[in-house]
């Protein structure tokens, strides 16, 4: 995973986006927000989790799939995906 490697400061990034949701979340509950605020602050957390996801799905994608040169280990990375796409999609 060495996309993940030399991305990690924008990964980092976006971890931090997420908790920062994820705290916003927390407060607003804790401080007895309104259903919509809350809601707003879930659907943010939830976009930037997504957004983090998909900047490691497509590195892995681009580095590991496209282009891997032996076909059995780009079958093997692919399923990887499908696995993984399988679960987020449930």
């Amino acid at each position: 995973m060495a996309h993940v490697s030399r991305n990690k400061k924008k990964l980092l990034s976006r971890v931090r986006r997420v908790a920062g949701q994820v705290n916003a979340l927390e407060k607003a509950l804790q401080g007895d927000a309104d259903c919509a605020d809350v809601l707003v602050q879930m659907a943010a957390a939830k976009g930037a989790m997504h957004a983090l996801m998909m900047e490691v799905l497509i590195g892995h994608l681009d580095e590991h799939v496209v282009a891997e040169t032996d076909e059995a280990r780009r079958r093997d990375e692919a399923q990887v995906l499908l696995r993984l796409l399988q679960g987020y999609a449930r």
